[in-house]
């Protein structure tokens, strides 16, 4: 059963008035010593003194005890009223609880001695049993009290070292999965530098050699040849470029920080990409048409970076797969949502098998759905079709 907690004020004003309504039912009814001989108000006076250390028992913890002491006997010489017998013990409770460990210290000593003097002086007066009565009694008043709150004490400094340790495992383990993730990163950054890049840059140096020949050779600049090496290599210009910041982005992010220096396309570049994408694919009879629907206002940068790059992978997967024909690309902003279409002539043909086939879909899907929006592509109707949505809100930060 679930116990409701209460604030550490709320609870020591309701102590304090427990303890004054059953002093008050306590005197009402005349339970305490000598009722007959002692007026109500000298039993009154310890039980609202009692009260009011109740009141700073955590924040005054030696101020509360000293005090409650003195209550106490004047209590035990009026009436001895249980209700600020029970009080004085709390005081005591809560002393060794929220007090330093001296006055722990001091608090198991006076209490002991207080134990052993009031034992001692009842079995020199009345006798063995009497003494015996004594010492139950008075270390029920003065010794369980103290032990009570340093078993408390000690148990939760046990718990909070625990809670202490678990979150210091916690904090290395995030180091270790950082440095993990650095490392990798570095070997990726390597890998991309090693091979990728170096096969771009041999691309590029091709490229460049054959316009030289071209041009040697002295072929008009609106040759087919000519604009093929010129897109060639400004691709490969470009996409070196490309790699060479995400490599930047790779080596210097490895702690968590992002690289200032890597500026990530958005949706402002597509027309750059359906100017590439006409250029390529003129030879071969794709025309290409955008359409865009609604305000584009500000979209966030995870959602046009990925935005971006659909449209980058369908694009790619057009000039490789399409028929001839018309490709359109149709951008709608929405309030809540990005929806972007892309068509293309299908030919249907199984084509060859290239390395990485169908790795650019699962890259499109996995983008759209770590922004929580879906993804679709297919052919339907003589034409390929992709379909993506993307939530414009981003309620927490996505890496894409």
């Amino acid at each position: 059963m679930l116990v409701p907690s209460l604030p550490p004020r709320r609870l020591d004003r309701l102590i304090a008035l427990c303890g004054l309504l059953g002093g008050a039912v306590l005197i009402t009814f005349k339970v305490y010593d000598r009722a007959d001989r002692v007026p109500p108000w000298a039993v009154a006076l310890p039980l609202l003194t009692m009260a009011g250390l109740e009141l700073v028992r955590r924040t005054r913890p030696v101020l509360a005890v000293s005090l409650g002491g003195l209550a106490f006997a004047g209590n035990v010489f009026a009436g001895s009223l249980l209700a600020t017998t029970i009080m004085y013990t709390d005081l005591l409770y809560a002393a060794v609880l929220y007090g330093t460990h001296r006055m722990s210290r001091v608090l198991h000593l006076s209490g002991g001695s207080t134990v052993l003097v009031l034992s001692a002086l009842a079995w020199w007066v009345a006798g063995t049993a009497a003494g015996l009565l004594i010492v139950v009694v008075s270390a029920l008043v003065f010794l369980a009290p103290v032990w009570t709150g340093d078993v408390v004490r000690k148990h939760r400094q046990e718990a909070e070292t625990e809670r202490l340790r678990a979150e210091q495992t916690a904090l290395l383990s995030e180091m270790d999965r950082r440095e993990a993730v650095g490392a990798e990163r570095a070997r990726m950054a390597r890998e991309l530098h090693d091979v990728v890049a170096n096969h771009l840059s041999a691309i590029a140096i091709h490229a460049t050699g054959a316009q030289s020949v071209a041009r040697r050779r002295r072929l008009a600049a609106d040759d087919p040849l000519v604009e093929v090496l010129a897109v060639i290599r400004e691709n490969s210009v470009q996409g070196l470029a490309e790699m060479r910041r995400m490599i930047g982005l790779l080596r210097d992010s490895g702690g968590g920080e992002v690289d200032e220096s890597y500026a990530a396309p958005d949706l402002a570049a597509v027309d750059a990409l359906l100017a590439k994408a006409r250029a390529a694919g003129q030879d071969v009879g794709l025309e290409f048409e955008l359409t865009e629907l609604g305000a584009r206002g500000d979209v966030p940068v995870p959602v046009g970076l990925a935005a971006y790059r659909i449209v980058q992978e369908s694009l790619t997967n057009v000039l490789k797969h399409a028929g001839p024909g018309l490709v359109t690309l149709r951008l709608e902003f929405g309030p809540e949502q990005l929806r972007i279409a892309v068509d293309s002539p299908y030919r249907g043909e199984a084509g060859r098998g290239l390395p990485g086939a169908r790795a650019g879909l699962v890259g499109m899907a996995e983008r759209t759905g770590l922004l929580g929006g879906s993804f679709e592509a297919g052919p339907r109707d003589g034409y390929w079709r992709v379909r993506a949505v993307l939530p414009r809100a981003q309620e927490s930060e996505g890496r894409v």
